[in-house]
């Protein structure tokens, strides 16, 4: 079912950003404090409300994974993934965690043994490193991909399985069809999804930039200033540009599956060369402790006491990911076709999360190691100035400047594929939920999130936007209730029909209702392997 608002999403939602933009860069620190005080209210009042909703999101995704659902395809029951197990990770990757991991994966360890989770541990302790850890794997494991995955499974469920656009809108038509004067409005949630992805992404990569800035300053001694992130800017907007004209399936793809081998790559070089031991010892307690306390981490707030520093991480970090959520979300639904439910949960929600604990275990253990070992530095860097604090590790092991240029290709290839991604996501929304929106959209919007970007940095904007894009996650969370509530009627309504067409075929009841699931799962299993028998597809939609 196509969404017939298209062309008007895309110019109310290029006029509502314009407009932002607008009151960033002429009024930055208004508009930066009044967003920041908004958000501070919203995580105060509705903080327990956000670490509810990220461990029911869990909960609910797990148990689907194990359901009698769980065989059911995001696609035609007998097709097959799009993409290699490897370049789909690696896409994941790209798209969701991209710089965010590559800015806060020593830092944050860092911040926490500094200043402790809930002040539980006294600072700058073995205690305080081990709970630094612990925490670090809580804010970017699981529960951060769980929105992720949600809105990515549904969407991709709706768009590959039930043919319609891949729109917030489309998924919720069910519900907005019962009620008429709601249709009108339908489209409003796909200009929400776009302003909140463009402002989400363009402050993302405006922090990349300063990162960068502040890596070029540390190992060549360039200015930080907004002449040379113009620079960087631009070098970044010719590349992702290149990268759009290419295609999902060259451009993405291949800058995703190289920025996985540098990952590898210097993750490996750092465990070879640093305190190894130590770091495989932080790594394998991390995860313990992680799984050991992950429902009382996942629930924990301080009715009590100041909540201070839940509201600053977790709560933070579970309304961003909300926000980001039909970015992201969408972006793994279009490489996601082919796969099972329960294939496309455990990959989304357990692999991309592992390989971000066994980053931060890596450089976070390594950084906290050698800052007990001596007190090297790095926690007073990282307090004055987070995006030099990696080069300030780089510093204090062998081969200083080539660690540091290839972490700054890790960051800049991260950023390109984050802004390429975005380009694409935003005009496939932009477009009817179109699979290959048009070239000139995915132009249009990747030139609209560097001006965006380049203008929030000259004026001093990018908190204020972040905290804006952040604040749209409150209204969002509901949405995604809902979207959770749809696919459950249609799973039900889908395997209730795969169950009559086998009827059908047999003429009789299979005995005893074991003995009819296996004959489902089996016939599931003998037309995959066989995908060109076209008659004996079960898809509900060759009926």
């Amino acid at each position: 079912m196509a969404n017939p608002g298209g062309q008007r999403v895309f110019s109310v939602s290029a006029v509502i950003i314009v407009a932002l933009v607008a009151v960033g860069a002429i009024f930055p620190e208004r508009f930066g404090e009044g967003a920041e005080a908004a958000l501070a209210s919203v995580t105060q009042l509705f903080g327990w409300f956000y670490l509810f909703s990220m461990f029911g999101f869990v909960v609910f995704l797990l148990g689907l994974a194990f359901s009698k659902y769980g065989k059911i395809r995001l696609g035609p029951q007998d097709s097959s993934p799009s993409y290699s197990f490897f370049s789909w990770v690696s896409m994941l990757l790209a798209a969701g965690f991209g710089v965010g991991l590559v800015f806060y994966g020593m830092a944050e360890p860092m911040f926490h043994y500094i200043d402790p989770p809930y002040g539980d541990v006294e600072a700058e302790t073995t205690d305080a490193a081990r709970y630094a850890i612990q925490y670090s794997y809580f804010n970017w494991g699981v529960h951060q991909w769980a929105a992720f995955s949600l809105v990515g499974l549904i969407i991709a469920y709706f768009q590959f399985r039930k043919g319609q656009a891949g729109l917030v809108s489309s998924v919720l038509s069910s519900v907005t069809a019962k009620y008429p004067k709601a249709r009108p409005y339908a489209p409003a949630l796909d200009v929400f999804a776009v302003v909140a992805t463009v402002m989400g992404v363009a402050t993302s990569l405006g922090l990349g930039v300063l990162q960068m800035n502040g890596g070029l300053n540390a190992v060549f001694g360039v200015p930080e200033g907004v002449l040379w992130q113009f620079i960087i800017l631009f070098v970044m907007f010719l590349a992702y540009m290149a990268s759009t004209w290419s295609g999902l399936d060259k451009g993405i793809k291949r800058l995703s599956n190289l920025n996985m081998i540098l990952c590898i790559g210097l993750m490996l070089y750092v465990l070879v060369t640093g305190p190894t031991l130590a770091i495989l010892e932080t790594i394998t307690l991390g995860i313990g402790d992680y799984l050991q306390n992950f429902i009382g981490m996942s629930l924990r707030i301080s009715p009590y006491t100041d909540n201070t520093w839940a509201s600053s991480w977790t709560i933070f970090y579970w309304a961003w990911v909300i926000a980001w959520s039909p970015f992201v979300g969408t972006f793994v639904a279009r490489v996601s076709r082919g796969r099972t439910i329960k294939e496309y949960v455990f990959g989304v929600l357990i692999v991309p999360p592992l390989l971000a604990c066994l980053w931060i275990g890596v450089f976070g253990g390594a950084a906290l190691n050698m800052e007990l070992g001596g007190d090297v530095g790095l926690a007073a860097v990282t307090q004055s100035n987070i995006t030099v604090a990696l080069f300030e590790m780089f510093a204090l092991m062998p081969f200083t400047p080539l660690l540091s240029i290839i972490a700054m290709c890790l960051i800049f290839i991260f950023l390109v594929t984050s802004a390429d991604s975005a380009s694409y996501i935003v005009a496939q929304m932009t477009d009817n939920g179109s699979i290959n929106p048009p070239l000139y959209k995915r132009v249009t919007w990747g030139v609209l999130i560097a001006a965006i970007c380049l203008t929030l940095i000259a004026a001093g904007g990018l908190t204020g936007l972040q905290s804006a894009s952040v604040l749209s996650a409150l209204p969002f969370t509901f949405i995604l209730y809902g979207m959770a509530y749809v696919l459950i009627k249609e799973l039900r309504a889908d395997r209730k029909a795969m169950l009559t067409q086998l009827y059908r075929r047999h003429g009789e009841t299979p005995v005893g209702a074991d003995a009819f699931e296996a004959e489902l799962l089996s016939e599931e299993e003998r037309v995959r392997r066989a995908p060109n028998v076209v008659n004996r597809r079960i898809n509900t939609r060759d009926n």
